[in-house]
């Protein structure tokens, strides 16, 4: 095999349009950009399926050839994801080092962690990337050499890789737990304190940090292009009705974000999947956000975040020409959907007034009459609701006045309730 070079930065991008699954090259332009590359040349083709062995056909390998001769490039881009075959193939037939669309996007987000929890599960995913792609990486060391009287066939580099490689994920793995167990800690004490979460979520380069900074007062970093920004990050601001919520930045989503950063990324994710709200991000000035939205949904819906209540939140407006920031409402009035500037600070206000709105419209009065043999109900209305009052009754029971949030409506069962109505 051939020595990789360390690092490359003019680029050769591989864009092959299939029948039945067409991609954006612009959005490959930006990630090479992201990750630090300079686009020196662009093959496009189109074919019903890919090749087997190389994924474009052998009319399309030799013009690659002849393209990173001419341009002197340092390596190339495929804006696809490649089997490990096929990407030990293209190597074995180029000579030159190939990096499939997922191996770029975990680039980039190697570049961009910063946290520990985040140079954790960035490192989770590479891991996870490189142990099907061992095999045949490194054939100048077929044998580890034994001394006198230790000599033989030996373990191979590859077997000796593969321990190593999973000795790693193991360690890293336990490392991550423990990040997950003090995030779920955070999380649970937010959720006795009574303060509602929010997160944010949208594809990459939708606007969120710029938000986020918006709202809290924050100056986390904020850049116009993809994967900014990949640390949680979790402030707290107030709504006009002086109550308080917690905002969560969360990673972007793309299109085939890799598996292995969905379940590398899983305790950062799971800040949306616990969010009393979603503030689904949008970019109001995007021609395929259409297909966008459906991708965010996508990657919400197999993290499990799905059934939780949206709020979209179209931004960018002042790229559009002569559009005003308003609020969107369903039939029952409330809002779904508000467009705003985060850059420019237009419709902010609106934004505010409408999650003032959904916390104070989820949110319940009740007088709750408890048994003496209803203590455990007790306990889980202090666990879940704001206690306005309580009362001791006669019987050793108790009176307690709550406000509730809709969702845990079903902790109060076959108590004895009483609806209070604000006059």
């Amino acid at each position: 095999m051939f020595d990789r070079p360390e690092s490359g930065e003019r680029a050769v991008l591989v864009h092959i349009n299939l029948y039945n699954a067409q991609e954006d090259l612009n959005e490959l332009k930006e990630l090479a950009s992201s990750a630090g590359a300079e686009v020196v040349h662009v093959l496009t083709g189109s074919r019903k399926y890919p090749d087997a062995k190389y994924f474009i056909g052998s009319g399309k390998l030799e013009e690659l050839k002849a393209a990173i001769e001419e341009t002197e490039a340092d390596l190339v881009l495929f804006n696809h994801v490649l089997t490990p075959s096929q990407e030990r193939n293209l190597e074995a037939a180029l000579e030159f080092r190939v990096v499939d669309r997922n191996g770029l996007i975990l680039d980039i987000f190697a570049l961009r962690a910063k946290s520990y929890d985040g140079k954790l599960q960035v490192e989770l995913a590479q891991l996870n990337h490189l142990s099907s792609r061992l095999t045949r990486g490194w054939t100048h060391l077929d044998r580890q050499k034994g001394g006198i009287g230790m000599r033989g066939t030996g373990e191979t580099q590859l077997e000796d890789d593969r321990r190593q490689v999973g000795a790693r994920i193991k360690l890293v793995q336990s490392r991550l737990a423990k990040v997950v167990k003090q995030r779920h800690q955070g999380r649970a004490r937010r959720k006795r304190s009574e303060i509602p979460g929010l997160s944010l979520v949208g594809y990459t380069n939708a606007g969120k940090s710029t938000l986020f900074n918006s709202l809290t007062g924050a100056n986390i970093y904020a850049a116009d292009q993809l994967f900014a920004t990949l640390d949680p990050t979790l402030r707290r601001f107030k709504l006009p009705n002086a109550s308080e919520v917690v905002l969560a930045d969360t990673v972007g989503f793309i299109r085939h974000l890799p598996h292995e950063l969905v379940a590398a990324f899983k305790s950062t994710l799971q800040e949306a999947t616990e969010a009393d709200l979603l503030l689904h991000i949008i970019d109001a000035n995007d021609e395929y956000r259409a297909e966008t939205i459906a991708e965010v949904n996508r990657v919400l819906k197999e993290i499990g975040a799905d059934i939780n209540q949206q709020l979209e939140v179209f931004n960018k407006i002042d790229l559009l020409d002569d559009f005003e920031p308003r609020i969107d409402r369903n039939d029952q009035g409330l809002p779904v959907r508000v467009w705003v500037s985060a850059q420019t600070g237009a419709g902010m206000d609106l934004l505010l007034q409408a999650l003032a709105e959904l916390f104070s419209a989820t949110k319940v009065t009740r007088l709750c009459h408890l048994l003496p043999s209803q203590g455990g109900v007790r306990a889980k209305l202090f666990s879940v609701a704001n206690i306005i009052r309580e009362d001791f009754t006669e019987q050793g029971g108790w009176d307690l006045l709550v406000e509730i949030d809709q969702q845990y409506i079903g902790v109060l069962g076959e108590v004895d309730v009483e609806e209070i109505v604000e006059q």
